[in-house]
């Protein structure tokens, strides 16, 4: 993919096409993944308007950088102001709580939130097991990577491992980032977000835990809205990247109507 002439992701942004007319669109991947990801969807859009997917802080081309809240909500605000200072924003688990973050304290950034995997608050149980995990992990002669390598073979159809292979994998971000995500608190400032907001799980994801409390806390949005995806485990995107990218465009497609009627 080659990249448009006005694209300013930000430091290890996926190169995009885009320059329509559409509200443009910010991926946020995921942790230990990178921009690449989001391939499919990028090549879903290209052409109708423009898309941003940057490296978040210790990822892909930024691997080696610590990685703090801070930082990772800051990159959020410049892929958001390198395509015109508001867009509908796209996150996948990590990227996911950014979004809301954003979208809870900058409404005015952000026309929409597809928040995916994410439906879990940071700092319950569930992080408590996956801390636990990390520091086995990270104790081990490689640092993870024959099990990263394993669950990504296991767990992703070929094309979608292929895909979120091509950025590498950030082995050695983990620690930090369980512990700055864990200072987040989702349900406090889910009242806050004003747009529409869809909330996408896959329906085995272990992060869907909460998915109805997240709905309800949304009480200020436009519309909340809940979509589980048959088959599909917490890498929604990567596990039913078909299905997954035909929810993306009907948000879009609502967030175009209500652009033009605003206009």
């Amino acid at each position: 993919m080659s990249a448009s002439p006005d694209h300013h992701g930000g430091p290890g942004s996926l190169p995009s096409g885009g320059s329509g007319t559409g509200v443009p669109v910010v991926l946020l991947h995921g942790a230990r993944t990178s921009s690449t990801m989001w391939r499919a969807q990028v090549r879903a859009l290209r052409g109708g308007r423009r898309v941003v997917a940057p490296d978040l802080p210790g990822h892909g081309s930024r691997r080696g950088e610590p990685f703090t809240l801070d930082a990772g909500l800051d990159t959020v605000r410049a892929a958001i102001d390198s395509v015109g200072g508001r867009a509908v924003v796209v996150g996948l688990s990590l990227g996911g709580y950014l979004a809301l973050t954003v979208a809870a304290r900058e409404p005015s950034r952000v026309v929409g939130v597809v928040a995916a995997g994410c439906s879990t608050s940071p700092g319950g149980p569930l992080t408590w097991g996956w801390r636990q995990a990390v520091r086995v992990i990270e104790r081990s002669p490689d640092r993870g990577a024959w099990l990263n390598r394993t669950l990504v073979r296991l767990l992703l159809p070929e094309q979608g491992a292929a895909d979120v292979a091509e950025g590498g994998f950030a082995l050695d971000v983990m620690g930090d980032l369980i512990e700055e995500i864990g200072r987040l608190r989702p349900l406090r400032e889910l009242p806050a977000v004003t747009c529409p907001l869809w909330l996408v799980n896959g329906r085995w994801d272990h992060f869907r835990r909460q998915e109805r409390q997240f709905l309800r806390a949304a009480t200020g949005a436009a519309s909340a809205r809940l979509v589980v995806v048959p088959g599909a485990s917490h890498l929604v995107s990567l596990v039913r990247p078909v299905a997954f990218t035909r929810v993306l465009l009907e948000v879009l497609d609502e967030c175009d109507r209500a652009a033009a009627a605003e206009a």
